[in-house]
């Protein structure tokens, strides 16, 4: 970019301090340290949150019946729109969960069939994706918010200058792009749903290829720092909060190494959205230039292209739809499930069973008690802790903290989330990349345990 003036310094810069401050700089808040957004998100939840329930059952419905019609009917103002074809016409495996989760959230919101159908609507499945304070209720109010300020992150340069600066720390270690730093640090500061509406965003507009958004989306989107809290606490362990939260950045940071180089995410596509190949070179600086200087002109060439305040919001608001419809239904349909079975069966108990040998070797107390919350978590990330915290050995409690900590994908969060995006992976990729996770971190873990207990 020849001669750029004070103005196009301005329009890099100051939306991007912007997107800073409500995406990245921890503030104290009533509870916990947190981040503008979700300050923001608190407020209109405590505003309006009795009617936000109801809001989610008549948006997950439309989105299963305007599928149907889109899948079925093919109406014209769905097909000449390419944001609405992109909303509502999808795969016939997609129309059937968002059809599922509209039963789900009809029940679950009028408490149909009583006792016959609690196992759908109850306060521990059910109820607690939907209800005042559950999961889908805070969705409303984050996406809101987030989805409708998240230009300021994707679309006046701040990607292209960390994109720069961070290519030679991210592409050894992580084999991924500079502009990565970005989603992880939203994510590690705010809240991993954050961080995979970035990637989600960056994926769709060719800025990351499959692999790399696969990576990004199971491996940086971690559980925030407030949330790290809540465990500890809940587990009984709130004085090791320190040791707690090194323990699972180190642990974080060895599984972030690790996770990319072996499948399943060694085995995506290395193409993007377009099929184009993989191109690392993209990042390479021209010669006679300074990563700085680099970054700071394909900085200012991206926030000259957005300089309409309207296109600002409607790009915002294109956003929080999108996250709206195809999010929502998928965490309600596959959450409520994974509730369900672990309230009403023995299936995670079954499945935490090759667990009680490995926590025996690795000297963990009381193994065959904490071996179901090493996949429990799967299905919520509360869940370990809620079982855990009856467990007398403090050693143990710690480990199952940190590991609920790690794993990363929640089927009634990020997994969800996850699922209802265009990042390209499936639940079984999910399944393994959860127990690949457990397995790599655990012994971490149990060794930093023996040393603090």
């Amino acid at each position: 970019m020849k001669n750029p003036t004070a103005i196009d310094y301005l329009r890099f810069i100051i939306p991007s301090l912007i997107g800073i401050f409500l995406f990245m700089t921890p503030l104290p808040s009533d509870e916990a340290v947190t981040i503008p957004i979700a300050i923001m998100s608190n407020w209109l939840q405590g505003l309006i949150g009795p009617s936000i329930p109801g809001i989610m059952t008549i948006l997950i419905v439309v989105a299963a019946l305007l599928s149907l019609v889109a899948r079925i009917v093919k109406p014209s103002f769905i097909t000449n729109s390419d944001f609405l074809t992109n909303l509502f016409a999808v795969g016939w495996f997609w129309v059937i969960v968002r059809v599922i989760a509209a039963v789900f959230a009809i029940i679950t919101f009028y408490q149909l069939g009583g006792s016959s159908t609690e196992l759908i609507w109850s306060e521990y499945t059910g109820g607690l994706l939907l209800g005042e304070e559950g999961l889908i209720t805070l969705l409303f109010t984050i996406f809101f918010f987030a989805g409708l300020f998240l230009p300021l992150l994707l679309n006046f340069g701040l990607l292209e200058w960390f994109g720069a600066l961070m290519a030679k720390i991210m592409r050894p270690l992580f084999r991924l792009p500079g502009r990565s730093s970005i989603d992880a640090l939203a994510s590690w500061l705010g809240d991993g749903t954050i961080g995979v509406m970035l990637t989600n965003k960056q994926y769709e507009e060719g800025y990351y290829s499959k692999r790399e958004a696969a990576v990004i989306g199971t491996t940086f989107s971690v559980v925030s720092i407030t949330f790290s809290i809540v465990v500890i606490e809940t587990i009984g362990l709130a004085q090791y909060f320190v040791p707690f939260y090194a323990t699972v950045a180190l642990a974080g940071f060895v599984a972030a190494i690790i996770m990319p180089r072996i499948p399943p995410l060694s085995l995506k596509k290395k193409t993007y959205v377009t099929e184009a190949e993989e191109d690392d070179e993209l990042e390479d600086i021209p010669e006679g230039k300074t990563r700085i200087q680099h970054g700071t002109e394909m900085a200012l060439a991206a926030a000259k292209k957005n300089n309409s305040v309207g296109g600002f919001f409607k790009s915002g608001f294109k956003n929080v739809l999108d996250m709206w419809i195809g999010v929502a239904p998928v965490v309600m349909a596959f959450g409520t499930i994974a509730l369900i079975l672990a309230e009403n069966t023995n299936f995670f108990v079954i499945l935490g069973t090759p667990f009680v040998p490995i926590l025996e070797l690795l000297q963990i107390p009381e193994a065959a008690d904490a071996a179901q919350t090493m996949v429990v978590g799967f299905a919520d990330m509360f869940l370990p802790a809620i079982i855990g915290e009856s467990i007398n050995s403090e050693l143990t409690r710690f480990v199952i903290a940190a590991v609920s900590v790690t794993q990363l994908i929640y089927m009634s969060e990020v997994g969800g989330v996850l699922l209802g995006s265009k990042v390209p992976v499936n639940f079984l990729d999910l399944v393994l990349i959860f127990l690949l996770r457990t397995i790599i971190t655990l012994p971490i873990i149990a060794g930093v345990a023996h040393l603090l207990f």
